[in-house]
């Protein structure tokens, strides 16, 4: 009785979940049409919004007035170099504009972002240029230094808001070549001759010269020849102290950040000390020189103070070390004699001589460079000697040297990574900040010569054109995309080595190579290419980017097509905008500045 009314039980509980099944779905079906219908309207209405309106997949961005006329103004802009109303030449930049250097017309302007055409250097050719992070000066075509920059006008200036363009400082002495530091202008003269000015207006200022009395006074000065401006700044002249030989001149002069390299045109290579820092890291090639004293009355042949500046390495070899490598009671040389510890280094009568260096007497030099605190010669044989300081590989003396300081010149092997074989020949030398690059000619007697560019030192932000990225390179690496090029000869019908033209290292790290495929291009050659790596936090590149390049890329230009850069015949004006000549042969050329860069019109 128990077990049957217990399955009659069961079976109803059966029946009765199968009716609340089928309830519930019969209940559920009107929800699910529902569902279904309006599940197709938002489909439907869906498709119609994706049709008639631009789905975006993030949220839109309003773009500001400034951005929209520089991007504007980047479109229709022309980076050739001439002006588009009349063809005539002018100058083209790029990068950094912070200090109002490279476009001084528009101190609004912190960064030209692309390549861009500058009206302020208009049908003006010059004979050199030269770019500092704050201040900026050239020579035109008359010779006649001008200087422009923040760094320049200083204090003196009434509104930075508004445009100050190059100022004439130095007149009348025919300079063919500017180096520039942060407080100094040097120039050197057509006759051989180096003048010093300092980079700032105010300290140009001449001090009233003293009444001179009928019996002592002259009908000659240099103001009857040249007029009053040009005597009206206070400049100096740096002379050797070793006598030069019959006609032996100056020919070229290399700056650093501290001293000065001097060539002369019988192969002397001399030395300028700045600043009492000028040997800090060996730099110099010497220890010992003397200045003149500054408290002497004697203006014409001051009485002499011997200097000794000891590189800080050698006068305290463990700086560098943990505490326990030096005791407690050891003492550390002074580096800098203490009889000039009073002595105002920064007033450009510092020193006022240039010393030649001891161990390259009677070594024929034809090239000199200076990096930032390094030095390098080359010689008439295309060796190469460097010193100064090595901490990030920067003379390229290999890998296992692990000194970080050169006190004397010491040879440079660029044969390290090419066959005994092979004939290596230095033709050029290019250094900034803590960059150097070598122009190896290489050939083993067989089959066609070859040019290599080397590069060492600091490329940590792709410097070394290797595609690495590497803080410190002892041996000299090969750059790629520009080593080992060729084309084919004309004139020998042949296939000829490609040449850099020339090439710009800039102190922060980003190099400017022009490609010399315009010597065998024949009849039908356009001009040079131009090739840029390195850093580009401040489109210094001209890539309209930010993004470093470790690898050589040639540069194009924002209107499309290769950056070439040409040569011509145009009228030439000086700075004061006076015709200087017509149809003169002028070639354009590319400087690497501070974060930034430039393309002027030079004279051949």
């Amino acid at each position: 009785m128990f077990k049957r009314t217990a399955a009659q039980a069961l079976r109803s509980r059966r029946l009765y979940s199968r009716i609340s099944c089928t309830a519930q779905v019969a209940r559920a079906r009107p929800a699910r049409s529902v569902v279904i219908a309006s599940s197709a309207a938002a489909t439907a209405g869906l498709l119609w919004y994706s049709f008639s309106t631009t789905i975006h997949n993030d949220a839109i961005m309003t773009p500001k007035l400034e951005d929209i006329s520089k991007s504007a103004q980047k479109a229709s802009a022309s980076s050739t170099g001439v002006t588009e109303d009349d063809g005539s030449i002018c100058a083209v930049v790029w990068g950094s504009n912070q200090y109002n250097v490279i476009n001084p017309n528009e101190p609004g302007v912190q960064r030209v972002q692309c390549p861009v055409n500058s009206s302020w250097l208009k049908d003006v050719a010059l004979r050199d240029l030269a770019l500092h992070e704050r201040h900026a000066a050239c020579v035109d075509a008359r010779g006649d230094v001008y200087q422009w920059g923040d760094g320049f006008f200083g204090s003196s200036s009434t509104s930075k808001s508004e445009p100050q363009g190059p100022k004439l400082t130095l007149r009348g002495h025919d300079i063919i070549q500017l180096q520039l530091t942060e407080s100094r202008i040097y120039a050197l003269s057509a006759s051989g001759k180096i003048y010093v000015i300092a980079a700032n207006a105010e300290q140009q200022q001449k001090p009233p010269p003293k009444p001179l009395s009928a019996s002592t006074m002259s009908w000659w000065t240099p103001g009857w020849i040249w007029g009053a401006q040009g005597n009206a700044i206070d400049f100096a002249e740096i002379v050797p102290r070793q006598k030069l030989g019959w006609g032996e001149q100056f020919v070229s002069i290399s700056a650093g950040r501290n001293h000065l390299l001097a060539l002369t045109s019988s192969g002397r290579t001399m030395v300028h000390p700045m600043n009492k820092n000028a040997n800090a890291h060996g730099q110099l090639g010497l220890r010992k020189f003397d200045i003149p004293n500054p408290s002497s009355t004697d203006t014409v042949s001051p009485p002499r103070i011997p200097v000794e500046l000891v590189p800080r390495a050698v006068a305290d070899p463990f700086a560098k070390a943990s505490p326990f490598s030096r005791s407690a009671s050891s003492s550390v040389p002074p580096s800098i004699s203490t009889n000039i510890g009073g002595i105002d280094d920064q007033h450009i009568r510092f020193s006022d001589a240039l010393f030649e260096i001891p161990s390259l007497q009677g070594v024929k030099v034809s090239q000199i460079a200076a990096g930032g605190r390094t030095s390098f010669v080359m010689t008439d044989s295309g060796r190469v000697l460097g010193w100064g300081a090595n901490e990030f590989g920067q003379i390229g003396l290999g890998g296992n040297m692990t000194l970080d300081t050169i006190i004397l010149p010491t040879e440079v092997v660029l044969s390290r990574n090419v066959p005994g074989s092979v004939r290596t020949r230095c033709i050029d030398i290019s250094a900034g900040g803590d960059l150097t690059c070598f122009v190896a000619e290489r050939t083993d007697g067989e089959s066609l010569e070859y040019v290599d560019i080397l590069t060492c030192g600091n490329g940590q932000w792709g410097g070394l054109g290797n595609n690495l990225y590497s803080n410190a390179q002892g041996n000299p690496v090969r750059a790629k995309n520009i080593s080992g090029l060729r084309e084919y000869n004309e004139a020998s019908r042949t296939m000829s080595p490609i040449f850099p033209h020339a090439i710009s290292v800039s102190p922060t790290g980003h190099v400017l190579l022009t490609l010399d495929t315009q010597a065998h291009g024949g009849q039908g050659g356009l001009g040079r290419d131009l090739v840029a790596w390195g850093t580009n936090h401040d489109y210094q590149l001209g890539t309209g980017k930010r993004s470093s390049l470790p690898v050589p890329t040639t540069l194009e230009r924002p209107e499309g097509g290769r950056f070439i850069l040409g040569q011509r015949k145009a009228l030439v004006r000086d700075l004061a905008g006076n015709v200087w000549k017509k149809r003169v042969e002028v070639e354009q050329c590319a400087v690497a500045g501070y974060g930034n860069s430039i393309i002027y019109w030079k004279i051949k």
